[in-house]
């Protein structure tokens, strides 16, 4: 299959495209969120990134699509960057005995289960089945018997014949070699926390970070503000933008007031779940912070994502303005 055949696939994927469930679907939580906010933003789909070709990588079965929100990091206003849609959307070139699937970090799982079906072509609700019964995927206990967080990013194998539980079981399994490979229990112990913490709060770090090299920085923020005398919210609008099932740059005033747990400008401490599926650097700032005693951070220059950290509030106030003058001077 050529470029134009992946392209011309593409475009037809998209125009059939809807937008993915709720979270709450595949919780066992239950959210409480109750505004509905401005309308949705949608996501930018795998037409849009194939028209203006970003880049298409073919290679083999494997096919990635870039999407244009890599290229421009969304900005900070508050704590830091907030949930962006992905930057990444995959599709499978074709169909055999070795078609495969990339799985991109940061994916929400009502992200996930669509590509899987589109990929593998078995129906949706088939795996949004096998994603309910963690107990046959093998979660781990810490997971409470809910697969967001523990899908873990890769290359996966959906040939015709592989059901989508041994296909989500193939992704627990990654994460749970993953965790022994970087010590989970042991760290979270150190930290004085346990292995869902850690899970909630890499699931954070990967939503909020513009790059790698700030995920260590970002997980001591997060510590900071949990850890703080006296008590402070984390105040980070990722865990409320998954609530809502929203991709946003910035929570709405009518976002705010929502009574789901998964606000963190209402409730103090960290949500009750992960926000995502976080991939291996994620985890590894999570138990591994960089020194520091930040307590903000802002996206001081939102084309290319530049992030500076304060510790006081005299510190943030400068960087918001350094962001506003930024901005001024490119418009």
């Amino acid at each position: 299959m050529n470029i134009e055949d992946v392209l011309r696939d593409t475009l037809a994927d998209m125009a059939r495209e809807e937008p993915p469930p709720p979270p709450e679907r595949f919780l066992r939580t239950t959210l409480t969120a109750t505004a509905t906010g401005p309308r949705r933003v949608r996501r930018p789909g795998m037409a849009l990134a194939a028209a203006a070709a970003v880049a298409v990588l073919a290679a083999g079965t494997v096919a990635t699509v870039r999407g244009l929100s890599e290229q421009t990091p969304a900005p900070a206003v508050s704590t830091g960057p907030l949930t962006r849609p992905s930057g990444e959307v995959t599709a499978s070139v074709e169909r055999g005995p070795g078609a495969r699937v990339i799985v991109m970090e940061g994916l929400r799982l009502a992200d996930v289960l669509p590509r899987l079906a589109r990929a593998s072509g078995r129906p949706p609700a088939e795996f949004e089945h096998a994603a309910r019964n963690g107990a046959a995927l093998g979660l781990p206990d810490y997971a409470n018997g809910s697969l967001e967080g523990f899908a873990f990013p890769g290359t996966y194998e959906v040939a015709p014949g592989r059901s989508a539980q041994e296909i989500l079981a193939d992704m627990v399994q990654r994460h749970r070699s993953t965790a022994d490979q970087l010590g989970l229990a042991a760290g979270a112990r150190r930290l004085g926390r346990g292995p869902r913490d850690i899970m909630i709060i890499a699931s954070i770090v990967q939503a909020e970070a513009s790059s790698r090299q700030d995920m260590p920085k970002i997980a001591r923020t997060i510590y900071n503000r949990l850890d703080h005398r006296p008590p402070m919210m984390l105040k980070m609008d990722s865990p409320l933008m998954y609530a809502l099932g929203k991709y946003a740059v910035e929570a709405s005033a009518e976002d705010l007031r929502s009574r789901s747990r998964y606000n963190t400008y209402r409730y103090h401490g960290l949500p009750p779940g992960p926000i995502g599926n976080p991939g291996r650097d994620a985890i590894e700032a999570a138990l591994r912070p960089a020194p520091g005693s930040w307590l903000y951070y802002v996206t001081v220059d939102p084309r290319t994502g530049a992030t500076k950290f304060a510790g006081s509030d005299e510190e943030y106030e400068s960087l918001l303005d350094e962001r506003k003058r930024r901005i001024r001077a490119e418009s």
